[in-house]
Parts: C-alpha cells; structure tokens; sequence
C-alpha cells in the first residue's frame, strides 16, 4: 500500500537522527512520474517554500528545451571591416557574442584559425569584442561566498570565454626537480610560473593546492611560492581570472599570436557597425548538449547563458528580468504562481519553491517530447557527474543535486525495482545541512525499493 503523506520512512528517520537534523528541516515530495492524478506516494512539508540551491537549474533547462527545443544552437559571428591584401587587413576584426556558454579554448582556437582562413594574418587595427546582447548588472564574483576565484562564480557575458577561467595542468619531472606548469588559454600580457619546485621526495600528495602557495590575485602574474608532490602525478587546476573583465581581451589577443597573428592596434570592447556583414560564423554545441553539461556538472555561469537566451530570444537583449518573464510566464500557463528565480541557476540566497511544485514540473517534463533530452542531462547515482559519490543503489536515479551553505538538495527521476519510474525532491533548509547527504541516499533507497 502507498504510504501516507506524512509518512517518513525508517530509514531516512535515522539517517536525519544521525545528522542531527530535525524533520523540519526535510521538504520531500515522492509521486509517479507518469500520472499526475494519482496521489503522490511520500509528501512532507512539500507545499513549504524554500531554496532549491542548484535544484533549481531543472526549471531553467526544462524550459529552455521546451521553449528553444533540443537542436538550438548560439552563433558568434566575425566581421571584417576593412581590405584584405598581401595576408594583411587594413581595418578592424570584429568579434560579436551572443550567449554562446561553452566558447571554451578549443572553439577559440577554431574561430580564430578561421580568420586566418580569410587570408588574414596581420590585423593593422584593431581585434573589437561585442558584448552588448547581454546587458546584466556589474558583478562582484566574491560577493556571494568570499571565493572570487572559483569557476562557479564567474558572472555571465555575451562574449564568454573558457568561462573566464585559466586552465593550470601541473605535470611531474623529478629529473629536473620541478613540475612544469601550463596555462590555458594563453593570456597576453601575463607573466606565468613556467614551473614549481617539487616538495621532498616521499611526500604525499594530500591538499596539493594549498601546498602551492598559489598568489592567482594579480591580473599581471602568477606566483607560486611553495611545493609540489610529485605523488600527484599530472593534475589540473581550473581557477577564475582575477580580473573577469579584461579576460575575453587578454585572451583573444594571447590566442591570436600564439598563432603567429600580428596585431598593430589592440583588442578592445566596442560595437559593430550598422550594415556591417558577417564574414562568417561559428556555432554552439546544440542546446541538447549545453543541457547536458548544465545538469551532470551543475555549471552556474552557462545556466544563466541559457536563461537569458530566454530573454534574448524573445526581446533581442538579454537582461534578468527578461530572462524571469519569460519563464515566470511559461511556468505559470502550466502550472500558477512560478517559482523565485533570481538567476536561473540556483547561485543564490533568494530563489525560492516549493517540493511540490518541483515534483509537478517533473511529472510533466516525463510526459513531454524533450524528456529523453532533459533526464540524459541529470547525474546518475553512484555513476557521474554531481551523484559518482553517492552512496545510494547505483544507477537507480537520475537526479540534479543542489547544495549551498545551508542547503542541500537532489530532485529528478527515480527507476524502482517494480520497473515504475517516480519523480523525487527533496530539499534540506538547515545550518546543518552539509551533513544531509546519507539522508538524500536513504530517501533514494527507499524510493527505488516500491515492492
């Protein structure tokens, strides 16, 4: 028989007693996933309102596949203003964002072979980067968490590149005592620690990053002033450049000479002339697959890309209020009053909903033409993405996690033993909440387990 919707099974009774969280703290809504009508087979505190942290970048990219739909993809165009002639243009390049979120090294890297394509090796003028499709506010990347150097952080931007973040690969060589050090995308203008004294031999790898001493706050440098194990073998260490605004610059500039490109003027902001034509145009990865990356890795910065792309799509200018009017509407045509979204992606101290209303758009999405697209995105328990770690059946679940400093979160679609597929939420409001995840475990178990 279904439990009753106050039920609280056994186990995640103690697993929240081992946490020392009360149930208070636990919104949880279990239901099938095909039959809205049916009732839901676990509900606690799930009409409360609360903060979903990540959970909320399902109604983001459940959205835009429904509204973009799968196969959409973001353009960046590249115009050339001015003569060609002898492998040098008279003139200026331009290079107009649109909300492309994954513009990462390698597409960079393609774009710019691709002017060189046009006959272009010497640009006597200037490289112009256009960001004015997205007009949001001016962002302070510590304010959230005091870590203004984590990707997570990075803000959104037109013209967005590698996520505005230099890749650092340290690579061993106890011959010659040292790791070498490599730096992604090449940045003009910046002086980079080529290599790192190896600590003494034996010594485990361990906290490697703070063992480097790292100094990353300095747009001109990179100093390091400690050791590295080489027990760690090659690792990589992604971090946010310290100044986001002047890193499309930087690194279009570094980029373009590391191709043997000259430029005589500089690489700066501005905008494309009117009536100015495309020279050509290089294109996203489908939505399908941006979605993908969105969800399994609980990337901020390119779910806010793909929430202002709402915006942008419908008013040609992408702001955040655009971007919640858009959904707020689509949301409230199916299912009433819309969620607080803030940003989209679930960075934030605001945005709020509720278990139920979560559980109820999932429902919906099963049944809807974009499900096989939206549950490929979601990390599978105990297998991928946010959920490898986790310690309930694995590949029983696939799920969005979301956790912030009082929150955590899982929400998605579990495969019982019965062969019959649910939707379950659960969110965790609580100072405590980081001890929550053998809760969220239990409560997958027990979904799974129907028989």
């Amino acid at each position: 028989m279904p439990a009753p919707p106050s039920f609280l099974p056994p186990d995640v009774d103690a697993a929240l007693a081992r946490a020392r969280l009360p149930r208070e703290a636990l919104s949880v809504y279990v239901a099938d996933a095909q039959d809205a009508r049916a009732p839901a087979r676990l509900a606690l505190r799930a009409q409360a309102s609360v903060n979903p942290a990540s959970v909320m970048k399902l109604v983001t990219t459940y959205a835009a596949l429904d509204l973009l739909g799968p196969a959409y993809t973001w353009s960046t165009p590249v115009f050339v203003d001015g003569v060609v002639q002898g492998g040098s243009l008279k003139g200026n390049v331009y290079i107009q964002g649109q909300g492309d979120p994954k513009l990462v090294l390698e597409r960079l890297w393609l774009l710019l072979r691709r002017l060189q394509a046009q006959g272009i090796q010497v640009i006597v003028g200037d490289i112009v980067l256009d960001r004015s499709a997205f007009a949001v506010p001016e962002h302070d990347p510590g304010r959230f968490d005091g870590e203004p150097l984590r990707p997570y952080n990075t803000a959104p931007d037109a013209l967005l590149l590698n996520y505005k973040s230099v890749v650092m690969t340290l690579v061993p060589d106890p011959v010659a005592g040292v790791a070498r050090v490599q730096y992604d995308p090449p940045l003009a203008g910046v002086q980079f620690q080529s290599t790192v004294p190896l600590a003494a031999a034996g010594a485990e790898c361990g906290d490697w990053r703070a063992g480097l001493r790292a100094d990353l706050g300095s747009p001109e440098r990179t100093v390091f002033q400690g050791a590295y194990p080489a027990r760690c073998g090659e690792r990589v260490w992604p971090v946010a450049y310290a100044d986001p605004a002047g890193f499309a610059a930087r690194a279009v500039e570094g980029m373009w000479r590391e191709l043997g490109g000259k430029l005589t003027g500089r690489v700066r902001d501005g905008q494309v002339p009117a009536g100015l034509r495309p020279a050509f145009s290089v294109t996203s990865t489908s939505l399908a697959e941006v979605v993908r990356d969105v969800n399994k890795y609980s990337n901020n910065v390119m779910a806010q890309h793909v929430f202002l792309t709402l915006a942008l799509q419908q008013n040609g200018v992408a702001t955040f209020d655009g971007a919640r009017d858009v959904l707020g509407r689509w949301w409230q045509e199916r299912w009433g009053d819309p969620p607080v979204l803030d940003n989209g992606a679930g960075l934030s101290r605001d945005a709020r909903t509720s278990a139920q209303a979560l559980g109820r758009m999932l429902q919906s999405a099963w049944v809807s033409p974009v499900m096989p697209e939206l549950v490929a995105s979601l990390p599978i328990a105990g297998v991928d993405g946010t959920l490898r770690r986790s310690k309930s059946r694995a590949g029983a679940a696939h799920l969005k996690t979301g956790s912030l400093r009082d929150v955590m979160a899982v929400a998605g679609f579990v495969h019982a033993a019965s062969g019959r597929r649910y939707v379950l939420v659960a969110i965790i409001n609580h100072p405590s909440a980081a001890a929550a995840r053998p809760v969220l475990d239990a409560l997958i178990d027990w979904t799974s387990r129907d028989q």
